[in-house]
């Protein structure tokens, strides 16, 4: 293979990449806890946070802040599946990279 096809063949693979890594950026993700549901955007910008209010008593509010935690943590993790399922195979031996 000469050099020409290698950086043709270099910067598809980036192009691909990119294209994967707006894909992820731009879906929607949400992560869900008891009564609290969190939307976060795959470049991990919270969007939205819902709570049922009609669950909830206001001696609660540790309890809240907890499952707050847990739904972001479940979006969160949403978003590294998604990120290492779409862009793991051009990351392999390369970890860290996004």
């Amino acid at each position: 293979m000469n050099i020409q096809a290698m950086m043709k063949q270099a910067q598809k693979l980036q192009k691909e990449m990119l294209t994967a890594k707006e894909e992820i950026n731009n879906k929607l993700f949400e992560g869900k806890s008891s009564f609290v549901t969190v939307s976060i955007q795959g470049n991990k910008e919270v969007k939205n946070i819902k709570i049922d209010m009609d669950t909830i008593e206001k001696d609660d509010i540790e309890m809240l802040q907890d499952i707050i935690v847990v739904a972001i943590n479940d979006a969160m993790k949403q978003i590294d599946e998604e990120t290492e399922k779409k862009l793991g195979k051009f990351t392999q031996g390369m970890p860290g990279l996004f």
